[in-house]
């Protein structure tokens, strides 16, 4: 997933991102406002995860985000 995609899109996804990541709250949506990388470091430092697990995890995300809108 380009990265670009979720800064164009941020308004729009962060509700399920924090639907997906329970642990992640406004002030983290706030703070990480689209960036990709800064959503990983919010996995990594919430979750306990290695970079590669919050890239991974931001993959899985986007795929069943990307197929749920399909089914719309």
């Amino acid at each position: 997933m380009n990265s670009d995609i979720i800064e164009g899109n941020w308004e729009q996804v962060k509700g399920s991102v924090q639907k997906y990541w329970g642990k992640v709250t406004g002030n983290h949506l706030d703070q990480i406002n689209g960036s990709r990388k800064k959503l990983a470091g919010v996995l990594q430092e919430n979750y306990g995860i290695a970079t590669e697990e919050a890239e991974s995890q931001i993959k899985e995300w986007d795929r069943v985000r990307k197929n749920a809108a399909k089914t719309i």
